[in-house]
């Protein structure tokens, strides 16, 4: 069945907002094998921050959950698809630093230590990403992007999510799998 961007995002909502997992990673990943999710595409850039936040509200984060997840579908659903090989920017990291926007209330006008904590995340995911080289992958992408949110809102704001050993399952589905390039290759 062939799905729209915003029927996408609703399917993706119900799901993340029934789960009560702490584990970001856990989460993605058990809707990524839903139907409406595909190896890539623009629905990631939604699910992953969508995962990310509700981790962060079940493991002790003080976040109005239904109001923070529509305000990052509203942002999140303006991101077009391939802006990692257009713009050089990755989605995931994108929808992971607006969640850290919405958890701190950050605007473009902010000057608080946010605005540039913010920053921080982004950049250093972005590095990351940078060092593995391409070619894309939202699943690998997905898993460096949470992984590093769990690890920075730990050191930075005590909220203390779960992480596990990250294996990736999806490269049977990936034609331009990288292998044992990626840091979550089986």
């Amino acid at each position: 069945m062939e799905y729209t961007l915003d029927e996408k995002y609703k399917l993706i909502k119900e799901e993340v907002l029934k789960n009560k997992s702490k584990n970001p990673i856990e989460i993605a990943k058990s809707i990524m094998h839903k139907d409406f999710v595909n190896i890539h595409g623009p629905e990631h850039h939604f699910l992953d921050g969508a995962s990310f936040m509700v981790a962060y509200k079940n493991s002790g984060g003080d976040i109005d959950i239904r109001k923070a997840i529509d305000v990052l579908a509203e942002r999140t659903i303006k991101m077009p698809g391939a802006m990692c090989g257009y713009w050089g920017m990755c989605g995931s990291v994108a929808s992971v630093a607006a969640v850290l926007a919405i958890i701190h209330e950050v605007s473009p006008l902010s000057s608080s230590a946010y605005y540039a904590e913010n920053m921080e995340f982004t950049s250093s995911v972005i590095n990351k990403m940078s060092e593995i080289g391409g070619p894309r992958c939202c699943k690998r992408n997905a898993f460096l992007s949470l992984s590093s949110g769990v690890r920075f809102v730990k050191e930075k704001y005590g909220v203390e999510m779960e992480l596990d050993e990250i294996e990736c399952e999806f490269s049977s589905w990936n034609k331009q799998c990288i292998g044992t390039r990626c840091p979550f290759h089986k």
